[in-house]
């Protein structure tokens, strides 16, 4: 800290923002001498190119010392394509899945002109998109559909954004040429008089804030990418509500205190990590709609029969599941120096479970063929079970209704 460049050490140079640090740059010349100039100028050249290439993308307010675990998804995401543009590769094929999730309007504007670099530097880029600004402002476009699941895997149509809008069969083109919109509610919900609220947040780049949260409401807190949304609801709120319900040790970032919590019973996180993706875990059993399933194959008289319980018609514990393949329906073979070989189970053809447990039917089905159904075949098949078809209505109702019960987490797709 002994050393000193124009006054500042290299400690106060890493405290300064992006744009601080060009700016000092752009002085740093005139205080320097002629032969030390000599010296300093290619890697003033340098560094300059590489900063503005973080000022492009809209993260010119970031220090040089913030921790890169701290950063929200869309700036980690930003400074990734910031030093894709540094390499100066060309043709190349970049492929990025939904680069515009968690990004405000103005940061997708910054997004589309760093891809658009990227390209004109002589490179392909392929995006999976469903931000209406980045179709329009794709060269070409080619549209899956028409539906999901088993009503999806078909080419509805490919051309450029006009091309897609006048396709009459196309849903993107729809909504890209504004015959389909998300239309504004008419009218919206009372305030209750309720609030929480978040005294004095001052973690990352919350400056000392006050923050008053309506009670009973949907609300949307909304802003620039890196302007504090997460921090101020993940670091903050979340482990503080953590910390009074679940008494756990996590500590919270830096606020004042939060006032309303008495008006709340408890409080359920659902953030941007993926579900837990074990090839055991599927639709029915992550939404504990199976337990309600197996239930109701255990109530049954052919089951009090055969005195089978609950846990027989279960595939991931010893009772009623194949133990050839211990319930999977299939067996993994391994290749030594290949990937591992899947092939179904010899012993219970893919059906999981031994074949007493088979023969107890409800409405003619098996638990077997349950699995195998989509969950809009299974809310008609149990629309006379309260518990069981409230759950698959739901999971209908979010739009999922084309996915099979049985269909491992492993193969669901982010959305």
């Amino acid at each position: 800290r002994k050393v000193m460049v124009a006054g500042e050490t290299i400690t106060e140079l890493s405290q300064k923002s992006l744009q601080q640090l060009k700016d000092w740059m752009q002085e740093l010349p005139s205080c320097t001498s002629e032969s030390g100039l000599i010296i300093l100028q290619p890697v003033l050249d340098d560094l300059s190119s590489r900063i503005q290439r973080l000022l492009d993308v809209g993260l010119g307010y970031l220090s040089m010392e913030r921790p890169a675990v701290s950063l929200s998804g869309g700036e980690a995401q930003r400074l990734r394509l910031a030093s894709l543009l540094g390499s100066g590769l060309t043709g190349v094929l970049y492929v990025l899945d939904e680069p515009t999730i968690g990004l405000h309007p103005r940061d997708t504007e910054r997004l589309i002109a760093v891809l658009k670099q990227l390209r004109n530097l002589g490179n392909t880029v392929l995006v999976i998109e469903h931000d209406i600004e980045l179709m329009k402002a794709a060269d070409y476009i080619i549209d899956i559909g028409p539906g999901a699941g088993r009503e999806g895997g078909t080419l509805v149509a490919a051309g450029t954004p006009a091309e897609i809008g006048a396709c009459d069969h196309s849903l993107t083109g729809k909504f890209l040429c504004g015959k389909k919109k998300i239309l504004i509610p008419s009218s919206r919900r009372k305030p209750t008089g309720l609030s929480l609220v978040i005294e004095g947040a001052k973690e990352h780049n919350l400056k000392n804030v006050t923050v008053k949260i309506p009670l009973g409401l949907l609300v949307s807190l909304t802003g620039v990418s890196g302007s504090g949304k997460s921090t101020l609801l993940f670091d903050i709120l979340d482990k503080a509500a953590a910390q009074k319900y679940n008494h756990t040790g996590e500590v919270p970032g830096r606020y004042d205190r939060i006032t309303g919590w008495d008006h709340i019973d408890k409080v359920i996180t659902i953030d941007q990590a993926p579900i837990g993706r074990i090839p055991r875990s599927n639709a029915a059993t992550y939404t504990d709609t199976f337990t309600a399933i197996r239930g109701v194959y255990s109530d049954l008289p052919e089951a009090k029969k055969l005195k089978l319980s609950a846990r027989h018609f279960s595939f991931n514990v010893p009772g009623g599941r194949c133990e050839k393949c211990q319930g999977a329906g299939v067996l993994s073979i391994k290749m030594h120096f290949l990937p591992e070989v899947q092939v179904v189970c010899p012993a219970c053809r893919g059906a999981r479970f031994r074949r007493e447990i088979l023969s107890v039917k409800y409405k003619g089905y098996n638990i077997s063929d349950v699995l195998n159904m989509s969950i809009d075949e299974a809310v008609d098949l149990f629309s006379g079970d309260k518990t069981v078809g409230d759950k698959l209505s739901l999971l209908k109702e979010v739009g999922l209704g084309y996915l099979k019960l049985g269909q491992p987490a492993t193969t669901l797709s982010g959305g």
